[in-house]
């Protein structure tokens, strides 16, 4: 999450594989909901989103990604725990270069010593039924 008033620049993959996509879980207190999100993080400056994508992809799963290709920008005005954010997000899609990813049903990271996320697969269907809630709601658009 971005510091108030700042726009905050992201690099986010879209990993398929058939019917399902690989997604982060994270929560909202102040809405109490689960919501789910591709995998990525924040761009450094002075670095590529591209480059960004792939360090942040080893720093949070210590996975390398290939077959990397760039789909669009998608600017991200939303509410996360009751504050306002607005992020510029360079989407992806691509593949894991190591198969064992595939076959995960989940993984727990961490982004910093006190946070603790879930990435794993989920079926596209879940997302389009409303049965589970995929942000931003653009992110449609590429599946």
């Amino acid at each position: 999450m971005s510091k108030a008033g700042e726009i905050r620049v992201i690099a986010l993959g879209l990993i398929r594989d058939g019917e399902r996509i690989f997604v982060s879980e994270g929560y909202d207190p102040a809405k109490q909901s689960t919501f789910y999100r591709a995998l990525g993080g924040g761009v450094d400056f002075g670095e590529t989103s591209l480059i960004a994508l792939q360090r942040e992809f080893q720093e949070e799963i210590q996975a390398e990604l290939t077959n990397i290709r760039y789909l669009g920008c998608i600017e991200n005005l939303f509410i996360f725990n009751g504050r306002q954010g607005h992020e510029i997000i360079q989407l992806y899609q691509c593949d894991f270069a190591d198969s064992k990813f595939y076959q995960l049903e989940s993984l727990i990271f961490s982004e910093s010593p006190n946070h603790k996320h879930r990435a794993l697969w989920i079926n596209i269907e879940r997302f389009k039924s409303g049965e589970l809630t995929l942000v931003p709601t653009e992110f449609f658009n590429y599946l």
